[in-house]
């Protein structure tokens, strides 16, 4: 189930609170506004959306937004609450035959476990199911890496705008160098854009690349227990067996919870 992540924002808004807090110490209000500069933000905003235009091709441009909404949610898996959907996939293949599974299949929502089960019920070898379900994986983590790419790419480009836009600054200070009294302003407004384009880079761009190859991580994680699990189930293995076997990827955390709704399952039934 995909759920707002609420850590990510909550990042972005506590780094901005510490550099406004940092820049407002010393100076008051008065300093914050002097550390706005339109000019200074696009030359950097506009250079590095130009970096990007030339560095990928449009249509995966389009999807730079979908790809950072992503950096704004999470899927919930609950590991105990998958291991026993195969124990239970197990119990009725054992009890009923691999066909009895289709039936029960509308029930999952994960379409990964449906494609998987619906392999095993097609009499496919559990090789080729491997290889199938691998090959989607890779597919899914090639696509995710060419999102994540143009964030990564976002954070490589940002700061060097940002030099870019300084030099420029520089450049325009030397030119008037016969007025002493304005040399401090103006460089102050060119290291404005070295500014910009370092706090996009590690506040941003680079910090949501990071969570989103994070997300793929525990998603190529998540789906190597369902093939697992698949296998395990075409197979005919003993669900005990099979329970066994995934709880090997759990943490420890994870396996005393298992164990303590196990042992309030059985008191329950021991009361009944």
């Amino acid at each position: 189930m995909r759920k707002f992540d609420v850590l990510t924002p909550v990042g972005l808004i506590f780094g901005f609170i510490m550099l406004i807090f940092g820049i407002m110490s010393n100076g008051g209000i008065s300093s914050f506004f002097s550390f706005i500069d339109p000019a200074s933000f696009l030359i950097v905003l506009g250079g590095l959306l130009a970096g990007l235009l030339v560095s990928f091709p449009f249509k995966d441009m389009k999807n730079m937004l979908p790809v950072i909404k992503q950096g704004f949610s999470h899927n919930e898996q609950n590991l105990n609450h998958l291991i026993r959907i195969f124990v239970n996939l197990s119990e009725r293949a054992r009890r009923e035959g691999l066909l009895s599974l289709e039936a029960v299949l509308v029930e999952v929502e994960d379409p990964f476990i449906r494609k998987g089960v619906l392999l095993a019920v097609d009499g496919i070898e559990s090789d080729v199911i491997n290889d199938i379900m691998n090959a989607e994986i890779a597919a899914m983590e090639e696509r995710h890496r060419k999102g994540r790419s143009i964030l990564e790419k976002a954070g490589e480009y940002a700061p060097a705008w940002g030099m870019i836009g300084t030099l420029i600054g520089l450049v325009l200070m030397l030119k008037s160098l016969n007025d002493p009294s304005s040399l401090g302003p103006n460089m102050a407004i060119a290291l404005l854009t070295t500014l910009y384009g370092t706090l996009l880079a590690n506040l941003v761009f680079l910090p949501l690349a990071s969570k989103l190859a994070l997300k793929t991580e525990q998603e190529v994680f998540l789906k190597q227990i369902i093939i697992e699990g698949v296998i395990g189930v075409q197979a005919g293995q003993n669900p005990r067996l099979l329970e066994e076997k995934l709880s090997a990827f759990l943490s420890a955390n994870e396996r005393r919870e298992a164990a303590k709704v196990l042992t309030a399952g059985e008191a329950l039934e021991d009361e009944a």
